[in-house]
């Protein structure tokens, strides 16, 4: 089956790659690529359209935490945090995923996630497939008990364990790496020294001084020939930020309107706290107007004791004073009767069907039939200074209810 696999670094500096179009461990058709220009590749002679991103083991830092299983499958969120002190960077600034246990702690691969995304975006929009994401580390052979070294004469890699590894810096043929003198005296403190190292070479003339690097390191080392990142075997996938191609495509289209979105937000949330203050003036404008009518309730009426509704109470003390001293209040009977028989007056014979007076309030049963001589009667009643509300429909009668009150 065929696949295409992109070499990439993720250092900001880089641009280019290397990419080979491999069919099982034959190699198919291989070249470099450019970033952002990758738009060759859509052109290879592909069938199942897969795509391996292959990081530099520079690229990716296998680091060893304490989580919860819970959070195994979380990115970027709690597992960003947990190995924020490990990597002494931001914790946005890191994908991080859980690949695997060792010795019943946690391994997890961090890697730069602004790089990440600036070649998965170049990817996708040369090519929408589906997206593998791979470490060269990981691709290296490794057996339990020994470690693996890719060399290309001047620096390389480890493999120290199933889902362990390290870049190197530099060395020489007659002298190992620094880096790799130190991961083996750290081994060496919690007794997990490798029992031998096997080097696998990169690049033309890359075998080291095995009897040097035996001497100065301490641990046999064994050559297993060459190895070459595009014929190995891809190793486990990451799957960090792994992606579609047409979710891909919409990542530029969000990250040219961001600016906008960011725009709405912000405004949106003004418009709320705008509300927000305005609902609030109005609640206390409320109680004030509230405070002023009981306060004058009280100063014309001392000897009330409790104000539950000002408005009401004024009405009714009102009223009361009137009949003590001998007129007529707008509830009672004879002056609402007089101004609703003036609102009824364009009714023709036979529509007004009841009236009924109780408790300052006129109930009138009207024939419901015309729609609009009813609407009209409520219009007089409340141009008359009363307050009228229509209550339900009878669908049997066809009758239609106004309770009247004064206001």
């Amino acid at each position: 089956m065929k696949q295409l696999r992109i070499h990439a670094s993720l250092r900001e500096s880089s641009s280019q790659c290397r990419w080979a179009l491999v069919d099982g461990s034959r190699v198919v058709d291989a070249g470099m690529g450019v970033l952002p220009d990758l738009s060759h590749l859509s052109r290879l002679p592909t069938d199942d359209r897969r795509v391996a991103l292959v990081l530099s083991a520079s690229d990716m830092l296998f680091v060893r935490a304490l989580i919860p299983d819970s959070a195994r499958h979380r990115t970027n969120d709690l597992l960003a945090f947990a190995v924020e002190d490990m990597t002494l960077t931001d914790a946005d600034a890191n994908s991080v995923r859980c690949i695997g246990t060792c010795d019943g702690e946690k391994v997890l691969a961090v890697i730069d996630k602004p790089g990440l995304t600036r070649w998965c975006t170049s990817i996708h929009a040369a090519r929408p497939v589906t997206f593998t994401l791979h470490c060269e580390t990981l691709m290296l052979p490794w057996l339990a008990g020994s470690w693996s070294l890719a060399w290309n004469g001047r620096e390389g890699f480890v493999r120290n364990g199933s889902l362990e590894g390290a870049a190197t810096d530099c060395g020489s043929r007659d002298s190992p790496p620094v880096m790799l003198r130190l991961m083996l005296d750290a081994a060496k403190a919690r007794g997990a020294m490798p029992a031998t190292i096997a080097v696998f070479t990169t690049g033309p003339d890359a075998a080291p001084d095995v009897a040097q690097w035996q001497q100065q390191l301490g641990v046999p080392l064994q050559m297993q020939g060459s190895w070459d990142w595009r014929t190995a075997d891809a190793g486990p996938d990451i799957g960090i930020q792994q992606q579609r191609g047409a979710g891909s495509r919409w990542q530029p289209l969000l990250q040219r309107f961001k600016p906008a979105l960011w725009i709405a937000a912000t405004a949106l949330a003004i418009h709320c706290v705008g509300l927000l203050a305005d609902w609030a003036l109005l609640v206390n404008q409320q109680n004030n107007l509230r405070q002023q009518m009981e306060a004058k309730f009280r100063s014309a009426f001392p000897d009330a004791q409790a104000v539950a509704d000002p408005a009401l109470q004024m009405r009714r003390k009102l009223a009361e004073a009137r009949h003590s001293a001998g007129e007529q209040d707008a509830g009672d009977f004879l002056p609402m009767i007089g101004t609703v028989a003036e609102a009824l007056k364009e009714l023709p014979p036979g529509a007004l069907h009841a009236v009924a007076y109780a408790g300052g309030r006129v109930t009138l049963e009207i024939n419901s039939s015309d729609g609009m001589l009813v609407n009209r009667v409520l219009e007089r009643l409340q141009q008359g200074g009363l307050v009228a509300e229509r209550g339900a429909s009878s669908g049997l009668s066809q009758t239609a209810t106004i309770t009247v009150r004064a206001s």
